[in-house]
């Protein structure tokens, strides 16, 4: 093509320029991000002085009003991206604020997944939400807290505020997992927990999204329980995938059978491909991956056409709804995650086609019609899309992927910017608008679009600085990038799970070096000569085998078999493992 043609506004192919103005080079993404700065404050504001402290803002009417129980939700899941853009100051007054204020003693129900089309036939609540929002929003607080100036406490990130916030919160969740499968309830109450009358049945993604969180939780706390349910709940759906390899949308956790046998990327399962992917990174763990692949090959399979994915029956894998949801814009992003780039640009383009026809996402839409879904043409502006954006665009550098996000600040802007905040859209195809600003708006949309244009962000950090905290067990590396969020954009530093080490059997590790160390300095000329000629580690002898020294007790080698790691690294020499660990112990000599 010369230079003289004209531009298609779409290309298929993944690596062509779009809109080289929006090259950073220019400075017009420096504009956009100061545009989606503005976003954020005038929602931000709002909600503080209209509605706060209720949950989340009304903007047509300029109040508020609660919706998941009265946590101050927005300003909890707003309080990242504080830090994010850059506000330390106003970061540090939330954090006492929260405080102060947050109380999780009270007689409410939390459903286990977001009502994410806001409608009653779904049964998705907002359990999964108080999860992700509230654990895992005050966990990201917490290990953002000494980068945002805040005064932590001797012994963080294993100890501090937000962390005991997070820790209490979700431990009124875990009366939700005391059924026969592992397999959370749909529903808890937070004083009393799982009422006598509860429905067994839970979406898909309510019991898979927690992992990221949990584990998060396990590690910095010591306590393994929520790592554990969080791990027993995954591995049930594993297992109950139908013999062509696929999930459906809703089962009974008393039975393990399903309800809902609706297979598909979107609503009701979406979450829980994204967390098998995620907790993989964060806790380099093969067998999540392995899990994820497995699905990935199964979905290719049955659910995709045209680079498009459908709703088919799980078990028959014949096509039951041949709709685009728009919950289902986070695949792209997943995808790029596993290195599958070309497809995953090809899917971001279809969604993108759709994004220009409306200027926004609608809940769902008829792909062979090319048109909305009766009573789903809304758009609550959701970040999916623009989360698929910004993990593009790092790892392509794909101009088109900008162009997405300045589309997205112009259309919000024109459709949904009201004098108290941004509004729900409630219909795409006349730009009527709803009462409700979502706080994921806060937490997501507005923090993706802000990391697409801003490349030195932080969040970006390719491991070129990083801070050294000294804990109760070491020296440990903070900030130096690799940022993992959660489904509500939380960010989770994945250096974190290895300041705290206090599960027994590494407890018991290394008492055991301690012990070996004083044998070392009694008896240094054998010590030597035992370690010159052991030789290469090799690998224990087999799967009972157990991985302590023979002098444990029968406890610890029980535990020692449950926890060995799936991805761990050769044994060191004893001077470097005890340096792993915490403090280096040299020898005088």
């Amino acid at each position: 093509m010369g230079s003289a043609d004209p531009v298609p506004f779409l290309s298929l192919h993944p690596r062509t320029p779009i809109l080289t103005c929006l090259d950073p080079a220019t400075g017009l993404p420096a504009e956009i991000r100061e545009r989606v700065k503005a976003m954020f404050y005038h929602a931000y504001d709002s909600y503080l002085e209209n509605a706060f402290p209720y949950d989340e803002l009304r903007p047509l009417t300029c109040d508020g009003h609660d919706t998941w129980g009265s946590f101050s939700l927005t300003l909890i899941d707003a309080l990242d991206t504080l830090l994010i853009l850059g506000n330390v100051s106003e970061f540090q007054r939330v954090v006492e604020v929260l405080q102060d204020n947050v109380d999780f003693d009270i007689d409410v129900n939390a459903s286990v997944f977001e009502t994410n089309i806001r409608d009653p036939s779904f049964m998705e609540g907002s359990f999964i939400r108080l999860h992700t929002l509230v654990v895992g929003g005050l966990l990201s607080a917490h290990l953002l807290s000494k980068k945002a100036g805040v005064e932590v406490e001797a012994g963080w990130p294993c100890s501090g505020p937000l962390l005991r916030m997070a820790e209490e919160a979700a431990r009124k969740l875990l009366p939700a997992f005391q059924t026969p499968t592992g397999m959370p309830y749909g529903t808890v109450n937070l004083l009393h927990g799982v009422n006598p009358g509860e429905t067994p049945v839970t979406c898909t993604a309510g019991i898979g999204t927690f992992i990221v969180e949990f584990a998060t939780l396990s590690s910095l706390t010591g306590d393994p329980v929520f790592e554990e349910v969080a791990r027993v709940a995954l591995m049930r759906l594993w297992e109950s995938r139908s013999d062509i390899g696929l999930v459906g949308n809703h089962i009974d956790v008393l039975t393990g059978k399903w309800v809902a046998q609706d297979a598909g990327i979107g609503a009701g399962v979406d979450s829980y491909f994204e967390y098998l992917v995620k907790g993989a990174i964060l806790l380099q763990d093969k067998k999540l991956m392995a899990m994820f692949l497995e699905y990935n090959k199964a979905i290719r399979n049955y659910t995709r056409f045209d680079d498009w994915y459908l709703w088919v029956q799980m078990y028959k894998g014949t096509v039951s709804m041949p709709v685009f949801q728009s919950l289902e814009a986070y695949w792209p992003g997943l995808q790029s995650l596993i290195g599958d780039i070309d497809n995953a640009m090809r899917t971001f383009l279809n969604y993108y086609t759709v994004w220009k026809q409306f200027g926004g996402l609608p809940e769902f839409y008829n792909i062979p019609q090319g048109y909305t879904v009766e009573k789903r043409e809304g758009y609550p502006l959701r970040p999916e899309l623009i989360e698929s954006a910004m993990y593009l665009y790092r790892a392509t550098g794909d101009p088109t992927l900008l162009e997405l996000g300045r589309d997205a600040v112009e259309s919000i802007e024109k459709i949904s910017k009201v004098e108290c905040g941004f509004a729900t859209i409630k219909d795409l195809r006349d730009h009527k608008l709803d009462n409700r600003m979502e706080s994921f708006f806060l937490a997501e949309t507005v923090k993706y679009l802000y990391l697409l244009f801003d490349p030195t962000n932080f969040i970006h950090n390719n491991g070129s600085t990083f801070d050294a905290v000294i804990t109760p067990y070491g020296e440990c590396i903070l900030g130096a990038g690799g940022y993992i969020f959660n489904t509500e954009a939380h960010p989770i530093d994945p250096a974190a799970l290895h300041c705290c080490r206090r599960l027994k059997e590494e407890q018991w590790e290394v008492e055991d070096l301690m012990r070996e160390f004083y044998s070392l300095k009694r008896n240094r000329s054998r010590f030597q000569k035992k370690t010159m000629s052991s030789g290469p580690w090799e690998p224990p002898a087999g799967p009972e085998t157990p991985s302590s020294p023979e002098n444990h007790d029968q406890a610890r080698e029980k535990s020692a078999k449950q926890k060995i790691p799936l991805l761990s690294c050769p044994s060191q020499p004893f001077t470097s493992k005890l340096a792993l660990l915490g403090q280096v112990f040299l020898d005088s000599s």
